[in-house]
């Protein structure tokens, strides 16, 4: 793959694009009428809107998920292929974190987001009429599709981010991000109710958890299309506005290698694959070991609540200590939870179910820290470009993990998976630490 040739290719995009954020004159009229309580007021409505986007969002997301296996299975007739839907969605969610921002960057924060929510629900359309048909190729096409609603939960963060000033933005975040626990909690208490319906509807019982994504789903693409004007753009933050002229000319590749992206970036990478390293594989290391399916409801439920539910607690911690601190703090309980999963007796489940708790809480602190720094090394319009480039590399890079936990385990077992985990979140620790006089103390994180 010439990496060079594709990213020149979409920055070429972006930049023959029209209207340009790149001016912000397209989308600054919408708020240049507002005073400054309409302004507040208008902000507070919108990052209101996020957050409720995402609870919906994430609802049917997970919903379409907890089934994505379990529905592979009864087509193929064997668990051999059962888990490639799950795959296409998290691909799904690296392709649409790309196509979004490109359509961030053209035509607002406002259009991408709904864009993602509305392919998201012809996703969960299309995966409906697969398990009708029986069509295993039809399932894949809807569930990567189903990735793209994903993509704007995520890139939902970074909206809510620019409309605060700099040193309230960790805060902004988490709590965009614990919005997500929302779906955690209610999106597999769904799935059964779904599957009960599905026969009054004259529809097979495993169709019914894919009209969860398409009603609640639905409803964030309306909250974002309706809810977010003035658009988020318009909106920013004085201290969102970099003084240098934004060209979006500038290669995506140059971007990336400003030390504080690069960092930050790096810090998300590492963390979200180490996560998922280690989660993708305890559940059948607990049955493999004695274990039934309430005690690995009961363990992955602590790692779900690590990741979402302590959002705004890691949003305090970066506001108070600083992006960069908080992700050193982030990068040791990853260590810390790596290492308790490796050489935690497998009969003692309380130890794992610690385990994943921090490995959980460990990842959420690495991504609100990183995001955070990741938003304070660009300039308002570079970062949607960026900012999509960077989710792109995350869901990639778990869905490489997802694979590779499964090859790990196979062939040297699920203490070396943590061992490994160790290592890989050591590498952007070190590449921190490194830099560190290279970021500007003066960044708003």
């Amino acid at each position: 793959m010439d990496l060079g040739r594709r990213t020149s290719a979409f920055d070429a995009a972006l930049a023959a694009s029209s209207p340009s954020i790149g001016s912000m004159t397209p989308l600054a009229h919408e708020a240049a009428h507002l005073d400054a309580r309409a302004l507040d007021a208008a902000r507070l409505r919108s990052r209101i809107a996020l957050f409720v986007g995402v609870a919906f969002g994430s609802t049917g997301h997970i919903a379409a998920v907890t089934v994505a296996a379990i529905v592979g299975q009864d087509l193929l007739g064997s668990a051999t292929l059962a888990g490639l839907p799950g795959a296409t969605v998290v691909l799904g969610a690296a392709a649409g974190a790309i196509y979004l921002s490109g359509i961030m960057a053209r035509r607002g924060r406002r259009l991408g987001l709904t864009v993602g929510y509305i392919l998201a629900v012809l996703g969960a359309l299309i995966a409906t009429l697969a398990i009708v048909t029986r069509s295993f190729p039809i399932l894949v096409v809807g569930t990567f599709l189903i990735g793209f609603g994903n993509s704007s939960n995520n890139l939902s963060r970074y909206a809510a981010a620019d409309m605060v000033p700099s040193k309230r933005r960790p805060v902004a975040i988490g709590l965009v991000v614990w919005a997500a626990t929302i779906g955690g909690i209610v999106g597999p208490w769904l799935v059964p109710l779904a599957k009960d319906l599905a026969p009054k509807l004259n529809l097979p019982p495993l169709a019914g958890p894919y009209l969860v994504p398409v009603v609640f789903v639905a409803i964030a693409a309306a909250l974002s299309f309706l809810l977010l004007r003035p658009d988020p753009f318009a909106l920013a933050d004085e201290s969102a506005k970099h003084d240098e002229s934004p060209d979006l000319k500038v290669p995506i590749r140059t971007i990336l290698m400003r030390p504080i992206v690069l960092t930050a970036i790096a810090a998300l990478v590492g963390g979200q694959a180490t996560m998922t390293l280690i989660m993708t594989m305890t559940p059948l290391h607990l049955t493999a070991n004695g274990h039934g399916l309430e005690v690995v409801g009961l363990v992955i439920s602590g790692h779900v609540a690590g990741m979402f539910a302590l959002a705004p607690l890691s949003g305090w911690i970066t506001q108070r200590a600083g992006a960069v601190g908080t992700i050193f703090l982030g990068s040791a309980v990853l260590i810390g939870s790596s290492l308790l999963a490796a050489i935690a007796p497998p009969q003692r489940d309380e130890l794992l179910f610690v385990a994943l708790f921090l490995l959980g809480w460990g990842w959420n602190l690495g991504f609100v820290a990183g995001s955070s720094l990741l938003s304070s090394g660009v300039s308002l319009a570079e970062r949607a470009r960026v900012q999509g480039a960077a989710d792109a590399v995350i869901w990639s890079t778990s869905a490489l993990a997802s694979v590779g936990s499964g090859l790990v385990v196979a062939a040297a077992g699920y203490t070396m998976l943590g061992l490994l985990g160790v290592g890989i979140v050591a590498g952007p620790a070190l590449l921190l630490f490194s830099r560190r006089q290279a970021i500007s103390p003066g960044t708003p994180s």
